[in-house]
């Protein structure tokens, strides 16, 4: 026995030398997975705890219509904000089935960061009444027309949700990308909606993409009106710009703050509705400045309050002279109990057009002079969260352009209300009911009607 003891001793104290020498490079590959699976951990329990802090104050994210603005309308941007269309367990449901799927079947970017593929198949049938002006969704009421009624999935959104590494002094970086197919008319060609990429840090995130206005960040909630922004042309000022903003984040109290937005948008230009004597080219896109400043409290876990002012500001280019568009805007979302919600906005000022007010009449020629349109409008919504799966959502909205910067037989007012319901028939696919009247007064000619009825399905992916 001491024999084999001397023979055997030392081989057994250098057998873990000889066989790490012999399985160094299957060492340095598990040590390489564990790596890469420690990464995707850490990324996939930011995701859900951002969704935590979102859920646990409602209207409080941040401002950037990104994945959530998207794939759930109305619920709101950044979405924003205006009226939650699913139950927390719902929420949470989802999103926990979309780490799990995530874990089994990942899909990676080439520089090896997650990218999720996210949006919303929509299917709508719809009819309207006589004065359609032959569009699927009207934004004005037509003098004339006949009763159009289809079905369509041109609305069906398809999006990407990216986040990378964290970047110079720790930000992280994230963003998005969202196409639809309500490029054409007829042919559904696919066309991008709105796409932006964000650094955050702590109390401040800088954005370059393409974006609703930094003044109005905030949606109506409905699945019937998507190619266009939820009322188009009745006082939600919606163009999605290329535009670059800063946001700073100030605590004023354990539960209430102030958040500042400030950047640079490209507007899109349009010409004048009527000309005399003045003609030349139009320069289609130019610069703007933006701002938006927003004061929150919590009243408690479940119930907030937001109030926000902002400001635009930049000129149009037309025939060798120029034509100020400036406005002011107000905000808010307020959910005073549990189950109800009001959100909506305000603006009051002059050339609205290339903002997205539905109608090009921001300006007008008049002899060899370019006069702005001065304009008022906005938009309220409320909500009932009536059950688990079913919401209800009261809207209204209206633009009023001043009837003196007019001529004859263009629009003075135009005005919509209705409302919609939303239905959980599961927690990713949504019923919707929507009905609503469209009046617009044409000067000297009176008021058309439009009524709207829109049975949508949502499949939310």
């Amino acid at each position: 026995m001491v024999r084999l003891n001397r023979l055997f001793g030392p081989a057994v104290l250098l057998w873990p030398l000889l066989a790490g020498a012999q399985t160094q490079p299957e060492l340095a590959a598990i040590l390489e997975r564990l790596d890469r699976l420690e990464q995707e951990n850490r990324a996939l329990s930011e995701e859900v705890r951002a969704l935590r802090v979102r859920l646990d104050s409602p209207g409080g994210s941040r401002t950037t219509p990104a994945a959530e603005a998207e794939t759930v309308p109305g619920a709101g941007t950044a979405n924003p904000t205006a009226g939650s269309t699913a139950t927390v367990e719902d929420r949470l449901a989802i999103q926990g089935q979309r780490i799990a799927e995530l874990a089994q079947t990942k899909v990676e970017a080439s520089q090896k960061f997650p990218i999720r593929l996210t949006g919303m198949a929509l299917f709508n049938a719809f009819m309207n009444s006589k004065q359609n002006g032959g569009a699927e969704y009207p934004v004005t009421a037509s003098p004339t027309g006949t009763g159009l009624a289809g079905a369509t999935l041109r609305q069906t959104i398809v999006g990407l949700d990216f986040r990378g590494p964290a970047t110079v002094w720790g930000g992280s970086v994230h963003g998005s990308v969202y196409m639809d197919f309500a490029a054409g008319a007829t042919n559904s060609a696919m066309r991008l909606r709105t796409g932006s990429v964000e650094i955050d840090w702590k109390n401040r995130s800088v954005l370059a993409g393409v974006e609703k206005p930094i003044f109005n960040p905030r949606e109506p909630s409905s699945l019937a009106q998507l190619a266009a922004s939820p009322l188009t042309g009745v006082g939600n000022l919606w163009f999605w710009l290329p535009q670059v903003r800063v946001e700073q984040d100030v605590s004023l109290a354990r539960s209430t703050g102030l958040r500042a937005q400030m950047g640079v948008v490209q507007t899109r230009e349009f010409g004048p509705y009527a000309g005399s004597g003045l003609t030349g080219p139009l320069e289609a896109a130019r610069p703007g400045v933006e701002g938006r400043f927003e004061l929150f409290h919590n009243l408690d876990e479940d119930r907030r309050l937001e109030i926000a002012s902002g400001f635009h500001t930049s000129q149009t280019h037309v025939a060798g002279t120029s034509v100020a568009s400036s406005l002011f805007s107000l905000d808010w979302f307020f959910n005073p109990l549990r189950r109800f919600e009001f959100t909506g906005a305000f603006y009051d000022g002059q050339n609205v057009t290339p903002l997205g007010a539905g109608y090009q009449q921001g300006y007008w020629i008049y002899y060899r002079r370019a006069l702005p349109v001065h304009s008022r409008g906005g938009w309220a919504q409320l909500t009932l969260h009536a059950a688990p799966r079913l919401d209800f959502h009261l809207l209204s909205g209206q633009q009023d352009d001043t009837n003196h910067d007019l001529e004859a037989e263009r629009i003075g007012k135009n005005l919509l209300f209705g409302g919609n319901l939303y239905y959980h028939l599961a927690p990713n696919v949504i019923l919707g009911l929507e009905a609503t009247q469209l009046r617009t007064g044409y000067i000297g000619r009176g008021i058309r009607i439009n009524n709207h009825y829109d049975l949508a399905l949502a499949y939310l992916f």
